[in-house]
């Protein structure tokens, strides 16, 4: 022992003496740690001193730590004059400080001598340096208090919790002083793990001041301390948890601009010496190996698992943030390509963290990460990143092209292990990163082969090859296999369009094999071909088959996302019509090029008989294949073929208003349905009746009705514009209605307007009358109705617009469901200007029949409400306003019957008037709270107890802080109602009566 100490002193010794040091006024005992710690003032931190100086002179068995606490006072000149200063609390703190490097040393030497032997069967006994549970507490409130009164009053502004004026003195020397000391206890694990889980951000502070702090915070340090407090700096963030140093750094670096989310808020803004320093730090954590999980697990606070790991997995901003982190590249490091080099397998290995919980936050990080260096670097990611994580795969991809036979016995390419964990990183980046990038999708392409090949392996049996080894049927089971599995994977791509671009693009490959069938002769059969000749014409019949097989697979599988594009159809069917019109079918390819023919005119048959739900924009795609469709009903050779050709020109030029019989059997056939079922025009079909090609459309594709099909003749589009020119489309043949009804119908698609508008007024006017024939057709007549709404004749729309409300005040209960959906879910494809404005028209329609309704409107009061507050949503401005307009003017005329939906009606006029940046829909919103006081009158207190002062406090927040003028003008308004109903329900008019009473 230093100084001649004696080496019996037990550290219970210095722990009774710093528990004197510790003990509160008239406090005799301090065994037990007390809940709340009392403050000690200065006159008990004298007193205290006093006593443990007069135990430690004249007490039996203090001499040892007397003399042990002399020599460590000799090595420490600082604490030694503060102990004998007149300041209290310094004196405390150094007398704590000089107590715990005595306690430091003895700890040491127990520590440094031989461990006892452990008896035989008795457990091993605890470490010589093993301090007890009320040792431990002691040496926690000793800690506590040396840290408080000599560490923290001296630390700048700013770093530490307790603003005030500093102590007097020098504070750099005092601060070194304490710190050093701190710095050495930390050394020690019994007394470096309390002080550091305690204390470890105000120690950090202390000496990033000291060793890295401008000179005028470190007056009277030398040069060499300061060298020393930077060692100790780093020598205590490279011992403790790496997660727990990161969260202290970045509170000490406090909230950048940025707000990169800290785990713990920290005392205040930091200085910028200070931020620039634990920035530096932290990049040093990071380029450390496994920096980059501990700099994650440090930000995200998720390394414990549980429900706070939980909570954090679903902060996608923290991950994102933490992403951003990564990606950037810290000053210190070398070059880039050095920081991509040391971090990327890092971050691949964040991809593979077992921990459930904390995977979810990992695994975002890293994803997000590998994103943003491929948008930021594409080449370094390339380099660093993709291959690395594709390797297995490219492996794989690489020995593909060598033959079977090349491999030796028993060559393993990629263990299995490997490639799984390959395909789930995979999975992982790609799939659920959901990056569309030139960078990814080009890296991606390299490998599919090698995926796809997994998959169909997969797919396959235990045992999928039979007991011959016939290299053919191999071959073929093989193709078979792969064909199943591409038409599987097919079949979950349908609503992306993906399928029906791969099927129209086979279909093109089977109409170029037909034209190939016909110009190349075959060259197995004639003499004297060469070897390279042979083998061309076969790999040919290859590919052949192969697009044959595709295609059976693909029109037996999933046909029908073919419907998914109008685009798509087109273009498919104009080059097939063509070939047909160039060159009819003739020679060895005539029956693949007549299946071809007839599957392209069935596709058309199919889209006009009723399949999808086409549009105005639809039909100027299809008025494509007209010229084409004129001239092969000319020039075709087949009569059937022509036929059909001319009818779908006709259904094509009067937008399916009149469709022949023999569209409706082309479309049966495509649909797969039974052709003894006959053809239908729109006017004949009866409610609930299946329409032509209707019971086999697909749900999921562009165009289809969300309802059954079976309903389209009520659900027909709104958005059927019929065309502007051309002839009058003839009346159908095969339609029931009576001759001058039918005339009715085909004028109502007249290219003049005013005829038009008088066949709406005529049929408007059949409706009023309750026509028997024409309430037959209501169906019919709404389709008629809904077309003509959107002509841009305000003569024609506005007659429209009368037939409709007439016919669904007829029949609301079958007409006005219809109604609601097409004014909230327009069809797609249509989110244009047009679209809005027969949106806007619709709702005139449901508001005149709001107004025909009168009190029996209540029976559909929630759906009309819902529908109106949809439409408040709507990304178009206009279409907002008008459906505020409509809803203001709903709830005027309901009235005392609005009930609870009213709360529904306040929070959202209240949110659009606040927030909506078009003045015009703001506007709005204020003026649904005029109409509705103006249509509730006396009963305000009554309808709307509940929201009244929410609506009180909107109009006057309107009134002071919006900008628009019509908008304060109606808020005006509305304060004036609100005013004038309140004082004649508050003040009511005094009436004079006479009263006459019979006395009895």
């Amino acid at each position: 022992m230093a100084g001649g100490a004696d080496p019996e002193l037990e550290p219970g010794r210095v722990v009774e003496a710093l528990e004197l040091l510790l003990r509160p006024h008239g406090d005799r005992d301090s065994a037990a740690e007390p809940a709340q710690e009392p403050a000690l003032c200065p006159e008990t931190l004298r007193k205290n001193a006093v006593a443990l100086e007069e135990r430690l002179s004249r007490a039996a068995g203090w001499a040892s730590l007397r003399s042990l606490r002399a020599a460590v006072l000799s090595r420490n000149p600082a604490l030694a004059a503060g102990a004998a200063g007149a300041e209290p609390g310094w004196a405390a703190a150094c007398g704590l400080l000089a107590l715990l490097l005595c306690l430091k040393e003895r700890l040491s030497a127990l520590a440094a001598a031989p461990a006892a032997a452990a008896a035989p069967g008795a457990p091993p006994p605890p470490a010589a340096d093993t301090l007890s549970a009320g040792q431990a507490r002691t040496v926690r409130r000793a800690l506590r208090a040396a840290v408080g009164l000599g560490l923290l009053p001296h630390l700048p502004p700013g770093l530490g919790p307790c603003p005030g004026p500093p102590p007097p003195g020098p504070g750099g020397a005092r601060l070194l002083a304490a710190a050093a000391a701190l710095a050495e206890l930390a050394r020690l694990p019994a007394l470096g793990v309390p002080l550091l889980a305690s204390h470890l951000r105000l120690l950090l502070a202390g000496l990033c001041v000291l060793g890295h702090g401008p000179a005028a915070l470190c007056q009277g340090v030398s040069e060499a301390d300061r060298a020393r407090c930077r060692e100790a700096l780093q020598d205590i963030l490279d011992r403790v948890y790496q997660p727990l140093a990161v969260q202290e750094l970045l509170v000490l670096q406090g909230p950048p601009k940025q707000s990169v989310p800290c785990p713990r808020a920290g005392p205040g803004p930091a200085p910028a010496w200070l931020r620039r320093l634990c920035g530096h730090l932290l990049s040093e954590r990071l380029l450390r190996p496994n920096g980059v999980q501990a700099v994650v697990r440090g930000v995200l606070e998720g390394t414990g698992g549980g429900a706070g790991a939980e909570a954090a997995a679903l902060d996608w901003r923290k991950c994102d943030a933490v992403a951003k982190i990564l990606a950037s590249c810290p000053q210190q490091c070398l070059s880039l390509e050095d920081y991509y080099r040391q971090v990327c397998p890092q971050i691949l290995d964040l991809l593979h963290i077992q921990d459930k919980v904390a995977a979810r936050q990992f695994q975002r990080v890293a994803t997000t990460t590998v994103l943003t260096m491929a948008r930021e670097h594409p080449q370094l990611a390339e380099r660093h990143l993709l291959r690395p994580l594709l390797s297995p795969l490219l492996r794989c991809s690489e020995a593909a092209e060598l033959a079977v036979e090349d491999l030796a016995a028993g060559t393993m390419l990629v263990p299995e292990a490997e490639l799984g964990c390959c395909v789930e990183d995979v999975l992982k980046v790609y799939v659920v990163g959901n990056d569309s990038s030139s960078l990814m999708l080009g890296s991606l392409q390299s490998v599919l082969g090698v995926v796809f090949s997994l998959y169909s392996f997969a797919k396959q049996n235990v045992s999928y090859l039979r007991d011959e080894d016939e290299a053919l049927y191999q071959k073929i089971s093989s193709e078979q296999c792969h064909v199943q599995s591409l038409v599987e994977l097919l079949s979950h791509c349908q609503k992306s369009g993906l399928a029906g671009d791969f099927f129209i693009h086979c279909l093109k490959e089977l109409a170029q094999v037909a034209a190939e069938d016909e110009a190349a002769p075959n060259l197995a059969v004639e003499p004297g071909g060469s070897l390279l000749e042979l083998e061309q014409e076969q790999t040919r019949q290859e590919r052949k088959l192969l697009v044959l097989q595709l295609v059976a697979a693909l029109c037996e599988s999933v046909s029908d996302t073919v419907f998914t594009d109008i685009v798509q159809v087109q273009e498919f069917v104009a080059a097939v019509l063509q070939r047909a019109c160039v060159s009819p079918a003739q020679g060895p390819g005539a029956a693949a090029e007549a299946q071809t023919l007839a599957m392209a005119m069935g596709l058309v048959a199919a889209l006009l008989g009723g399949a999808v739900q086409l549009q105005s924009s639809d039909f100027s795609v299809l008025k494509r294949l007209v010229p084409l469709l004129e001239e092969l009903s000319h020039s075709y050779p087949e009569p059937l073929t022509q036929e059909l050709a001319s009818d779908l020109r006709i259904a094509i030029c009067t937008h399916g208003a009149c469709a022949p019989g023999t569209v409706g059997a082309a479309a049966d056939s495509v649909l797969g349905r039974k052709l003894g079922m006959g053809a239908q025009s729109p006017a004949d079909i009866p409610s609930g009746a299946p329409s032509p090609g209707g019971s086999q459309a697909p749900p999921q594709h562009r165009h289809s009705n969300p309802s059954a099909h079976g309903e389209r003749s009520t659900e027909q589009s709104a958005g059927h514009e019929p065309s502007a020119t051309g002839s009058t489309p003839a009346p159908c043949a095969d339609s029931p209605a009576p001759a001058g009804l039918q005339e009715l119908l085909v004028s109502a698609y007249d290219p003049q307007p005013p005829t038009r508008a008088a066949a709406l007024r005529h049929l408007a006017s059949l409706v009023t009358q309750r026509d028997p024939e024409a309430l037959r057709l209501q169906e019919k007549l709404l389709q008629v109705f809904l077309e003509n709404v959107q002509h841009e004749d305000a003569f024609v729309y506005l007659s429209a617009i009368q037939g409709v409300a007439l016919l669904s005040s007829e029949y609301p209960e079958q007409i006005l469901p219809v109604l609601l959906a097409r004014y909230e879910c327009p069809a797609q494809g249509t989110e244009d200007a047009m679209a809005t404005v027969t949106r806007m028209k619709l709702g005139e329609v449901l508001m005149r029949i709001t107004r025909a309704l009168g009190d029996m409107v209540f029976q559909h009061r929630e759906p009309l409400i819902r529908t109106f507050l949809r439409g408040a949503r709507d990304p178009d401005g206009a279409l907002r306003a008008s459906s505020l307009s409509n809803l203001g003017e709903l709830c005027q005329y309901l009235g005392f019957q609005l009930g609870s939906i009213v709360q529904e009606v306040t929070c959202c006029v209240t949110a659009i008037a606040r927030t909506d940046p078009d003045a015009e829909v703001r506007r709005a919103a204020v003026h649904v709270v005029v109409l509705l006081l103006r249509g509730l009158s006396e009963k305000v207190t009554e309808v709307l107890q509940d929201v009244l002062r929410d609506l009180y406090r909107l109009l006057k927040h309107v009134v002071t802080a919006e900008r628009d003028g019509a908008a304060v003008l109606h808020a005006q308004l509305a304060l004036e109602e609100l005013d004038t109903v309140m004082r004649r329900v508050l003040f009511p008019p005094q009436t004079l009566e006479k009263k006459i009473i019979v006395l009895p």
